[in-house]
């Protein structure tokens, strides 16, 4: 393998498994908007959630489509659209935030919380309490 082209990391799975993470990882972070997680995963998680709120700002058809197809999951792509989209529309970038968080107690990996910057601290647990009224009722 050449040395050009190498970005990423790739985290011992399949480029398949690596995509389908990141895609589940994005959606966590849309749902609660700040998630923890080891560091280099936050690192790579970064520039997938920026481009995914940049298409959010511009907010038409083609955009949704796009992020539709990276996404997979409408309930998380509406929020991006309705909800994070809307309140970085004058921001230029840098919509998250990586704070180290120590090392984890199993396997002494770094641990990172990946967070918007201007993030509802509300929105953590909220689809979790929502989804235990539901039941409940």
């Amino acid at each position: 393998m050449s040395m050009h082209a190498r970005r990423g990391r790739r985290f011992n799975r399949l480029q398949s498994h690596r995509k389908a993470m990141f895609a589940n990882m994005v959606q966590s972070l849309i749902e609660h908007e700040q998630i923890v997680t080891t560091l280099p995963k936050a690192k790579d998680l970064r520039p997938i959630v920026e481009k995914l709120v940049t298409l959010a700002r511009r907010d038409d058809l083609a955009a949704r489509r796009l992020a539709l197809s990276e996404l997979r999951h409408l309930p998380t792509v509406r929020k991006l659209f309705a909800v994070i989209g809307p309140r970085y529309k004058e921001r230029p970038g840098g919509y998250l935030r990586i704070i180290k968080a120590g090392f984890r107690h199993g396997d002494n990996a770094p641990v990172a919380v990946i967070e918007f910057v201007d993030r509802d601290v509300d929105a953590k647990g909220k689809v979790d309490r929502e989804r235990a009224e539901a039941e409940a009722a």
